[in-house]
C-alpha cells in the first residue's frame, strides 16, 4: 500500500533562525560598549591639565621607553642623582659625598630635600645586610614626591650653605624640583595646585617617572645609567695609582659567609675610570647611584676612601671646601643669640641621645661621661655650672635619672633647653621659608623646550629645626662639649666646634665687654656686639 503520508523533512539546527538575530545583538552591544569607552576617555582627557601632557608623542623616545622625556633634556649637562637616607647627620655626610663625586665625574649635582629622620634604612654594610641600590632608590624616590604632596618638602640647600662651593664653581647643582619637571616633563607648580585631581594626576605621574630611576639593574644608554654597586662589592677611589681593581682590605669573613651564605668581594675601584670618560656610563644624561654613605671601619672605609688627591688640584680643592659645610645664616644666627642673651654666661654643651636604637641601653654610659665632666668643672669655677641640655628624653622622662637629679639641684646647675613649641624655633622656621635658599642655585635656563621650570612656592612645614639650632648653640659651649658616642649628632657638633667659627666671634664680643667697663664706652661696646650677633 502505499504511504500517503509524505517522508519527514530532516529538521534543522533549533537556533537556525535565531543566528542572524544574535549576531545583530552581538554588534549592538559591542557598538554601545565601544562608543562609552571613547566618551569616557574624551572626558578623562579634557579634565587633564595640558601640562601634564608634556610628554607627548614629540618627546617620547621609543628606542628606550624609561627616557619619554629625554628631549627635554638635551642640554650639554649631564646630572648626578643619588639616594640619601637615615637622619640628617647621614644625609649631610651623604650630601657632601655626592658633592665630591659630581665634582669627579663633572656632572651637575641634583641637590635632594631633607628626609624624615629614619624614613628610609639603608642596613648594615658592616653585616653586609643593606638595601640594594635599586631598592634604595625606588624607596627614596616615592618618599620625596610624599615630601612634595605633603607640603613637607625642604631642600638640603634651605638648611646647609653651599654658596661658596658653587659660587667657586668648583660644582653646577640644581634643585630636584626643578629637575624632575624636566625629567618627567611635568609642570611642578601644580603641586601648589587646591584642584585635587590636578595634584594627584601631578603625583602619579612623578610616582610613574621615578620607576625609571632603577632601570635594567645597573644598565642604560644615552639617557639613564644605573649605578649597581654598593659597600658590599665596592669602595670607590680615585687616582689611587696601581690600586684599581685590587682586593679591600675588609672582607667578610668565614663566619659571616657561612652563616649568611654570602658571596661578596669587595674591591677598590677608581670612579672616574669605572664611571667617568671612556665608560658606559659617560653617555648617561643621568647617573643614578644608590646610598652615597660612607664611614671608616676596620682600617678602610666601608663605600667611599678618596681624601687627598695631589695629582688634582681642582678635586683637592673640592675635598677642602666640603669637610665643614656650615647652616645657613638664618639657622648660625639664632643659635649665638640664644648663647649671648639667654644663657648670658660660659656653659657646657650636653648631647644626650638616650631613646633612639643602641643608644636606649647605653644610659649608664652616657651620664657617667656627663658626671664626669660636671665634677671637674666644679672643683674649677664658680657656681652654679650653666648647662644647656640636647636630648630626646622628654623633660616629663627625667625624673628619677641623672638629668632629674641635675634640675633639682639648683644650687650647683643651672639647666637650659630648647623645645619644638618655642618661638624661637618657630620663628626661624618661617625664616628659613622666607629666605628660600634652596631656589637660589640652578643651573638650567628657567625655560627648555617649551617645559617650564618652577615658579611658585608651596607652603612648607620646616621639621627638625630645633636640631639644627641645638648644634649651633652646642657648637658655642666655652666649657666643652660632652656627646653621645657613636651619635653622628654628636660627630657633627665636634666638627662644628673644631672649625671654632662660633666661638671665636663670641670671645671676641667677651673680649670688647671686658675692655669697656662700665662706662660710656662699655655701651657702644655693647651695641657693637648686638649688631655683630645679628647679622651673623
Amino acid at each position: 500500500m502505499k504511504n500517503i503520508f509524505p517522508p519527514p523533512k530532516p529538521s534543522k539546527p533549533w537556533n537556525s533562525r535565531r543566528k542572524p538575530q544574535l549576531i545583530r545583538s552581538h554588534f549592538i552591544f559591542l557598538s554601545i560598549t565601544l562608543f562609552t569607552l571613547l566618551l569616557l576617555c574624551f572626558i578623562v582627557y579634557s579634565h587633564i591639565p595640558k601640562s601634564l601632557l608634556s610628554f607627548s608623542s614629540k618627546t617620547l623616545n621609543s628606542r628606550f621607553p624609561p627616557c619619554q622625556n629625554a628631549k627635554v633634556l638635551t642640554t650639554d649637562q649631564k646630572f648626578l642623582f643619588y639616594a640619601p637616607h637615615s637622619g640628617f647627620s647621614n644625609q649631610l655626610q651623604e650630601f657632601k659625598n655626592a658633592i665630591l663625586m659630581a665634582g669627579i665625574l663633572n656632572r651637575t649635582l641634583i641637590v635632594p630635600p631633607v628626609l624624615d629622620h629614619h624614613a628610609i634604612a639603608l642596613g648594615s654594610c658592616p653585616k653586609f645586610r643593606v638595601l640594594s641600590p635599586n631598592e634604595i632608590r625606588i624607596a627614596v624616590w616615592d618618599h620625596l614626591i610624599d615630601l612634595l604632596q605633603s607640603g613637607r618638602y625642604v631642600s638640603i640647600a634651605d638648611i646647609v650653605d653651599i654658596s661658596s662651593v658653587v659660587s667657586a664653581s668648583l660644582i653646577q647643582v640644581i634643585d630636584f624640583r626643578d629637575f624632575v619637571s624636566l625629567w618627567c616633563g611635568v609642570d611642578i607648580d601644580l603641586a601648589c595646585s587646591n584642584d585635587l585631581n590636578t595634584q594627584r594626576a601631578l603625583f602619579d605621574s612623578l610616582k610613574q617617572c621615578g620607576s625609571t630611576i632603577s632601570v635594567l639593574n645597573g644598565r642604560g644608554d644615552e639617557c639613564l645609567y644605573a649605578v649597581d654597586e654598593d659597600c658590599r662589592t665596592t669602595v670607590w677611589t680615585y687616582q689611587n695609582g696601581d690600586g684599581d681593581g685590587k682586593l679591600d682590605s675588609f672582607q667578610p669573613d668565614e663566619q659571616l659567609k657561612k652563616k649568611k651564605k654570602i658571596s661578596f668581594v669587595r674591591r677598590r675601584q677608581d670612579v672616574y675610570k669605572a664611571l667617568g670618560p671612556g665608560s658606559k656610563a659617560e653617555l648617561a644624561t643621568v647617573l643614578a647611584f644608590g646610598s652615597l654613605f660612607t664611614a671608616p671601619y676596620r682600617g678602610s672605609e666601608l663605600y667611599i676612601d678618596i681624601t687627598v688627591v695631589p695629582k688634582d688640584q681642582r678635586i683637592q680643592s673640592l675635598i677642602k671646601s666640603i669637610e665643614f659645610i656650615s647652616f645657613v645664616p638664618e639657622i648660625l644666627s639664632v643659635g649665638k643669640r640664644y648663647a649671648v642673651e639667654t644663657i648670658k654666661a660660659p656653659f657646657l654643651c650636653a648631647q644626650l641621645r638616650l631613646l633612639d636604637g643602641q643608644f636606649k641601653n647605653h644610659w649608664k654610659t652616657t651620664f657617667l661621661g656627663l658626671k664626669q665632666k660636671l665634677d671637674s668643672l666644679r672643683h674649677m669655677g664658680s657656681q652654679p655650672v650653666h648647662i644647656f641640655v640636647m636630648t630626646d628624653l622628654p623633660e616629663g622622662n627625667w625624673t628619677g635619672n641623672y638629668l632629674g637629679d641635675l634640675a633639682k639641684d639648683t644650687d650647683y646647675y643651672k639647666l637650659y633647653f630648647l623645645r619644638e613649641e618655642n618661638e624661637l624655633v618657630t620663628q626661624t622656621a618661617q625664616k628659613l621659608v622666607n629666605a628660600g635658599q634652596g631656589l637660589r642655585y640652578g643651573s638650567i635656563p628657567r625655560t627648555v623646550d617649551g617645559v617650564t621650570r618652577r615658579k611658585k612656592i608651596c607652603s612648607q612645614r620646616f621639621s627638625d629645626v630645633l636640631l639644627y639650632i641645638e648644634e649651633t648653640v652646642c657648637s658655642c659651649a666655652s666649657l666643652g662639649f660632652v656627646g653621645t658616642a657613636g651619635s653622628t649628632i654628636a660627630e657633627s657638633i665636634e666638627l662644628m666646634r673644631k672649625f671654632d667659627e662660633t666661638r671665636k666671634i663670641l670671645r671676641a664680643e667677651e673680649g670688647l665687654a671686658n675692655s669697656a667697663g662700665n662706662g660710656p664706652e662699655a655701651r657702644i661696646h655693647l651695641n657693637i656686639r648686638i649688631k655683630i650677633v645679628h647679622n651673623l
